[in-house]
């Protein structure tokens, strides 16, 4: 038998939001399952995002994007999309040649995770904001410690980093 070197692959799997949300794990064991069938090497499994569905699939009008990147043999493919179609958790599935995708892209934090990380900012920032401690000033203002301002003028700049990046994917 003649050895064929693994290529990387992108596949972007569609599931069911409600069962995404209810059973997260279990959804990642299918993915795991059916990629470790046709003996694929994991290199990133990750949440993209909830979206609305341009059309119904399953009567189902939304879904949740889950994003991998695998090693393969190009002739397992095949086996993948059939054991996708053959699933009842997973609705779709496209799979791509990713062999001159940069490892940057690849490590690159998907929609689902800059949302988490934006929301974790300004839960922080509310925060700092409650526990702020007021200086009087010689005219009777008030005034910010200078930590609290850092923090907040770098939670700004993040949120507005977020707007710019979500602008470019529409």
């Amino acid at each position: 038998m003649k050895t064929v070197a693994k290529r990387l692959y992108e596949a972007m799997f569609l599931v069911d939001s409600n069962l995404a949300a209810s059973d997260w794990d279990g959804v990642l064991a299918t993915i795991k399952n059916i990629l470790s069938r046709a003996q694929a090497e994991i290199v990133s499994l990750k949440k993209w995002g909830e979206r609305r569905l341009a059309y119904e699939i399953n009567h189902k009008s939304k879904g949740t994007y889950v994003l991998c990147y695998f090693r393969a043999d190009g002739y397992r493919i095949p086996d993948i999309e059939r054991n996708v179609r053959l699933s009842e958790r997973i609705m779709r599935v496209l799979i791509v040649n990713a062999e001159n995708r940069l490892i940057k892209d690849i490590e690159k934090d998907t929609p689902a995770v800059q949302a988490e990380k934006h929301k974790d900012k300004v839960k922080k920032v509310k925060q700092v904001e409650q526990n702020t401690e007021v200086l009087g000033t010689p005219d009777g203002e008030q005034q910010q410690t200078p930590d609290n301002e850092a923090e907040q003028k770098e939670a700004e700049q993040e949120e507005a980093k977020l707007a710019d990046e979500n602008t470019e994917d529409k």
